[in-house]
């Protein structure tokens, strides 16, 4: 036997028994496509490896998701191994994800794209989807917030992840199930991973699933809902901000008589926001989708219960919107008498107008404490002075006192709390 090479020991008959494939597709895929390489017994019979039959039980898979065996043959060659290249001789999944993210960090592209063609041949596609490309998308942002990784470097990554989630949504099976699906992000929600994650991994298990994608517009959504025949409506938001625009779109849904499901990292840190959303929280773990997604499809259905938001909080919003250009004109005036660059402000307005406006939807002021709190930590893992974040703060502060009557009581109370302005 040459060494480091796998015995041949199995004949076609045990081939055949393992793989479910006929001799003569062994034989034509042999003769068209070089896989797999049987060695040859002292009579002339074929002997595979226990590697010949682990490459074929993996071709077969990819063909049951969809690929031509073409094209199945083509990634297995891409994620061949090579004799100087260390990770293709683990099957690791944080080993991978380590090295797929030292790839991207680097913005080497083809390199990136051989580790996660080297996890497909080892893992299933719901394994790679996680532990790599969702995780490896977290774990840059992480480095990110805590200064060690530049945005270019999240939003490379981000887009090699979204192309091979759409891809393999693409590729996905036919629906084998009567049930239809809709899965979007709600308006302003620009990340869409989770709502792609779980688009697959539902397309995967046999649903069929509408998938828009980012930011789908409430405008018209019901004449949508009712045209599209749906069984289930899923919205996956990120932020505070989109987690309120989720809520108004669960409305919509819900008056239009159709089941919702919901998730996404807000409502994982922040519990608080559930018991507002007309709908059934999906977990804190897109995985589980599926199986909660089977759960609800497999009974009667019972809306649960919303809590309600109070008037108070609902009269604040409608006056803080009316009044916000007032209020943002004010604090911009301020901020140019400390000299600090006009786009900072409006960037910096924009961002505390849609966490507030959120805020009051909810019904809770204290769930911008979280936001503050993320800000702080930003501001001192890039190096920038916290202190102009509480000045800006201040200087909202007062114009909120100066333009707001007492119908925003609670912007003005959560702003002087905030600053240290608390009688």
């Amino acid at each position: 036997m040459v060494p480091g090479k796998e015995p041949a020991v199995f004949n076609v008959k045990a081939v055949v028994r393992e793989t479910k494939l006929k001799p003569d597709t062994l034989r034509a895929w042999e003769r068209r496509y070089g896989l797999p390489r049987p060695q040859r017994s002292a009579g002339g019979q074929r002997l595979y490896s226990q590697r010949d039959i682990d490459t074929l039980k993996w071709l077969v898979s990819r063909q049951e998701e969809g690929l031509s065996i073409s094209r199945a043959v083509d990634l297995w060659r891409a994620a061949s191994p090579t004799p100087d290249t260390g990770i293709w001789r683990s099957g690791d999944l944080d080993a991978l994800r380590a090295d797929w993210l030292s790839h991207c960090a680097a913005f080497r592209e083809a390199e990136a794209e051989r580790v996660l063609a080297h996890a497909f041949s080892f893992h299933t596609v719901e394994a790679v989807c996680v532990a790599i490309l969702q995780k490896g998308v977290a774990e840059l942002n992480d480095r990110w917030y805590q200064g060690e990784a530049t945005v270019q470097q999240v939003y490379f990554a981000s887009e090699l992840v979204v192309r091979h989630m759409e891809g393999l949504l693409a590729s996905a099976p036919s629906p084998a199930r009567p049930e239809r699906l809709f899965v979007a992000c709600p308006p302003q929600e620009g990340h869409t991973l989770g709502a792609l994650l779980v688009s697959l991994l539902l397309r995967r298990q046999g649903w069929d699933v509408l998938y828009l994608g980012a930011s789908v517009p409430l405008e018209n959504l019901d004449t949508t809902l009712s045209a599209a025949k749906l069984n289930l409506v899923i919205l996956v938001a990120q932020q505070l901000t989109t987690a309120a625009s989720l809520l108004e779109a669960a409305r919509l849904v819900t008056h239009a008589g159709i089941p919702l499901a919901y998730g996404g990292r807000i409502f994982n840190q922040l519990p608080a926001l559930r018991p507002y959303i007309p709908g059934y929280f999906i977990g804190e773990s897109l995985v589980d989708t599926p199986q909660v997604v089977g759960r609800l499809l497999s009974g009667p259905f019972r809306l649960p219960s919303a809590d309600p938001v109070p008037v108070e909080y609902q009269q604040a919003l409608a006056h803080y919107l009316s009044r916000q250009p007032m209020l943002e004109a004010e604090v911009l005036q301020a901020m140019t008498r400390l000299e600090i660059p006009d786009a900072q402000v409006t960037h910096a307005n924009g961002f505390l107008t849609r966490n507030i406006a959120a805020a009051l939807a909810f019904g809770d002021m204290s769930l911008l404490d979280q936001e503050i709190i993320w800000l702080e930590g930003l501001f001192s893992n890039h190096r920038m002075p916290i202190s102009s974040l509480y000045r800006y703060l201040h200087a909202y502060y007062m114009a909120a006192k100066a333009h707001l009557d007492p119908r925003g009581r609670p912007v003005v109370t959560w702003l002087a709390h905030i600053t240290g302005h608390e009688s």
